[in-house]
């Protein structure tokens, strides 16, 4: 395991890191042959825990498609708490593992059940698209999830004229602009009655906390001193840094641009130990490590942290009956829309 992760990584991470965190690596991945476990591992997973012990990595689309498919009797997600719970929606005989306590996300914190609830109220019959990113209640009062792999897809798969998009304002004005849709955020004084009002999407102010740090300024920045540079920006970030990228896509859409390109050097505005793993997967590419965000949610998971919640069973994930069964349908029709591979 160290010989492996050091042929990796031997750039990203010191080796003595290296050494330590192996060691860990291999218990995890004996424990989870006893344990009868998969180990689900999200993009933004720090590097050594990256490259060792998930059975399945990519992104919340892909990582959902291997929770809805595994045969194992545990699911240890290596994520935050929102990707646990829909591995559980979808999993309800399953044991689901979270190694942290809390892993959280300011998205998914962004928005309630009553929120939507309220939302539909005053919109009352237009159909609700929710971002993955949002905890099961949320989810339960959704019609249809989505990714930011496959938010274009969902939105046409709709047939509607007018949607509301949950909770991510960012992602929702780079789907509206991608769809030449018109989007209004309504306050609290906005009557959807007002005849005067138009619109086809209808947002709401959340934002991942990671993302909405980058700006236009970074980019102009960045290309006054590297013109020839690639850059890549997730769809959380804001329209006008999408705008003045050369590539936006979700994670996995990320990497596979990253691998294909033919630049001399990128630069990816996302989180920041995704761009560790994808250094390291692609080591004859230059990467300009310009990053410095990293998600305080996702680096709650640790390896020790996964080997004790192996040996401990904790913590466990569980999901109300009521409240699953609503989120399934809406997770279930997201994974059945599919992908057309460009931000999958």
């Amino acid at each position: 395991m160290y010989e492996a992760l050091k042929h990796k990584l031997s750039d990203v991470v010191p080796d003595v890191e290296l050494f330590y965190k192996a060691k860990i690596a291999a218990q995890i991945n004996a424990l989870k042959v006893e344990r009868n476990a998969v180990i689900l591992g999200h993009n933004y997973m720090e590097p050594a825990l990256f490259h060792s012990i998930p059975d399945f990595v990519g992104d919340s689309l892909e990582l959902s498609r291997k929770a809805a498919a595994t045969d194992k009797d545990v699911i240890v997600f290596c994520g935050v708490r929102f990707m646990a719970e829909t591995a559980k929606i979808l999993n309800p005989s399953k044991t689901v593992l979270l190694p942290a306590k809390k892993a959280g996300c300011s998205l998914a914190a962004s928005i309630t059940a009553q929120d939507v609830r309220d939302l539909k109220a005053r919109f009352p019959g237009i159909p609700v698209v929710t971002y993955i990113n949002t905890y099961a209640d949320v989810k339960a009062e959704t019609d249809i999830c989505c990714t930011s792999g496959n938010a274009v897809e969902v939105v046409n798969s709709l047939g509607s004229s007018q949607i509301i998009f949950l909770p991510d304002e960012y992602l929702a004005g780079n789907i509206a602009r991608e769809t030449g849709k018109k989007i209004i955020f309504p306050t609290r004084n906005m009557k959807a009655t007002d005849p005067n009002l138009q619109y086809e999407m209808i947002g709401w102010h959340g934002r991942c906390e990671v993302h909405e740090k980058f700006t236009v300024q970074d980019i102009a920045d960045v290309r006054q001193q590297y013109p020839d540079v690639v850059i890549l920006s997730h769809p959380e970030c804001s329209p006008e840094v999408v705008a003045a990228s050369d590539f936006s896509g979700s994670t996995t859409a990320m990497i596979r641009h990253v691998e294909q390109t033919k630049a001399p050097r990128y630069l990816l505005l996302t989180e920041c130990s995704m761009a560790d793993n994808v250094a390291g997967a692609n080591p004859d590419k230059e990467m300009l490590r310009l990053c410095s965000v990293r998600c305080p949610h996702m680096n709650e998971i640790t390896l020790q942290d996964t080997l004790t919640s192996l040996q401990t069973m904790q913590y466990v994930i569980d999901v109300p009956e009521e409240i699953r069964v609503r989120a399934f349908n809406a997770v279930d029709r997201m994974i059945k829309i599919g992908s057309s591979g460009k931000k999958d």
